[in-house]
């Protein structure tokens, strides 16, 4: 559940920190993109991904409570290139969700270049971020959530709206999966999450950061940068038991002081249910779009923010920012993305 600041250990480690995941379609395929180590913090970030961690797809399958199948990938040192040698491992069943199973080798290669293997495109590397939000409105949103209070846009002026994300980058896992692979079939119904990891002492793995539906962590959890929060370490089938009522309450204490819904405890807990647990639900082979009528996958264009925004707050809202912002960013072909 994380997002481009999570800072100060963002800047200390942004490797590990999740800035977006996006599922959509290719080419007879399903997309799936994780972007980590923003350099919106402006910060002497290190470059590349983390040779001791782990890069995970979690997806759940015709609605299953676990996962039942997890794309694993694991890099290695920055080469003398300034690339790095990956591996990707599938894993299937109950392996999907193990951590100490090894899974199958899928495919290997290098940052920088497109690689492939059974039923899969890759391509990883730094890109430029096509995320897009300002955050001078975020500011504003995360008071009356935090305060459950009105929302004041009186400092705020949507034609002066600047996206406050444009000229960064972030590196970035773009796995392609052909309609092919058995569990991921046309009209296939998945969700989606993506986390990391870090090998320990003991010689095990701790999830650093996962990430499902967009905003998550900027709009309900703002100010918890040293990630006390157990929301960004449990599973999401655990999400709406033991959060649920946190985000009812502060969604239902919004929409009060707002007056956008005549019963505010019965909407907040719609909106819990809608956001745990916390995966993008897709449709394989569908048009993805994360909007405001449908939430299907999330293409790299879709507003994201706007949506959250509207939903939590139950009336529209407009950021003053299009995904034209952003267009140079997108690629309509593989890999889908613009290496930085």
């Amino acid at each position: 559940m994380s997002h481009h600041l999570d800072t100060p250990l963002a800047a200390q480690g942004g490797q590990l920190y999740i800035d977006d995941l996006f599922v959509f379609n290719g080419d007879r395929a399903t997309v799936f993109v994780m972007d980590v180590n923003s350099s919106v913090t402006r910060a002497d970030i290190k470059r590349g991904f983390h040779a001791e961690g782990r890069y995970e797809f979690k997806i759940h399958v015709n609605g299953t409570e676990m996962e039942d199948l997890t794309y694993r990938f694991v890099f290695g040192e920055l080469d003398g290139d300034g690339k790095q040698a990956f591996q990707l491992y599938e894993l299937t069943g109950s392996d999907a969700r193990d951590d100490a199973a090894m899974g199958t080798p899928v495919a290997e290669g290098r940052t920088g270049e497109m690689s492939t293997g059974t039923n899969v495109r890759i391509w990883a590397g730094r890109i430029t971020d096509p995320f897009f939000v300002d955050l001078d409105e975020l500011a504003i949103i995360n008071g009356a959530v935090k305060d459950g209070s009105a929302v004041d846009r009186s400092s705020w002026r949507v034609d002066q709206a600047k996206n406050s994300f444009a000229g960064t980058t972030v590196e970035s896992i773009v796995l392609e999966v052909s309609h092919d692979e058995p569990l991921l079939r046309d009209g296939t119904e998945i969700g989606v999450w993506c986390r990391t990891l870090l090998a320990t002492d003991a010689g095990g793995w701790r999830q650093i950061n996962r990430a499902g539906h967009p905003m998550m962590w900027p709009i309900f959890w703002p100010h918890d940068t040293d990630f006390s929060n157990p929301a960004n370490f449990r599973h999401p089938s655990r999400d709406l038991a033991e959060d649920g009522e946190e985000i009812a309450n502060a969604v239902a204490g919004v929409v009060a002081a707002n007056g956008t819904a005549p019963d505010p405890q019965a909407y907040g807990w719609s909106v819990a249910r809608q956001l745990y647990p916390d995966l993008l639900s897709y449709t394989v082979g569908t048009a993805a779009n994360y909007g405001f009528a449908v939430r299907n996958g999330r293409a790299l264009a879709d507003n994201a923010p706007e949506v959250m925004f509207s939903l939590v707050l139950n009336t529209g809202t407009t950021s003053g920012l299009t995904p034209q912002v952003t267009k140079a960013a997108r690629a309509n072909s593989f890999p889908y993305v613009v290496p930085a």
